[in-house]
């Protein structure tokens, strides 16, 4: 049996959550693509909204972006799933990032700390949103829990 809640009460909220999250990667995106377009594709970059960023990472965040975006649009469970794994994948890159964060040959994102803690933050709101976002009719989505649990709201 599924322990995630299936027509949450909030997940209007949520979905604009993770419609928040994916509007701040565009628009971190695009000004630092307007930041960084005379600067190098990789390498230590320059700081936008407080940021560590580079060409490379702004081209990820924009993409990640438009694709959180685009499943909150389109709704139907597809963001569900989407938030799940590009939240996860955010954070299997901030930690990637922490690691090497004192290096300048592997830093490739051009991340600071300022930078793993946004990354860190923007996963585990995708991930929080996926868990409650959930949808299904009703006749599939179960009792509510005081009714299972025999009581009366």
């Amino acid at each position: 049996m599924a322990h995630t809640p299936v027509n949450h009460p909030l997940r209007p909220i949520y979905r604009i959550v993770g419609f928040i999250v994916g509007a701040y990667l565009v628009a971190f995106g695009i000004i630092g693509l307007i930041a960084t377009s005379s600067e190098a594709f990789t390498g230590p970059g320059v700081r936008v909204l407080g940021q560590g960023t580079n060409m490379l990472w702004s081209i990820v965040c924009l993409a990640l972006g438009a694709l959180v975006l685009l499943g909150a649009a389109v709704g139907k469970n597809i963001d569900v799933a989407v938030d799940k794994y590009l939240g996860w994948g955010l954070l299997v890159l901030g930690s990637y990032e922490l690691c090497v964060l004192r290096t300048d040959e592997v830093n490739i994102f051009g991340f600071t700390m300022s930078t793993v803690i946004v990354t860190y933050l923007a996963g585990l709101l995708l991930i929080t949103v996926s868990l409650y976002s959930k949808s299904a009719p009703a006749s599939q989505a179960g009792a509510p829990r005081q009714v299972r649990e025999g009581r009366t709201a």
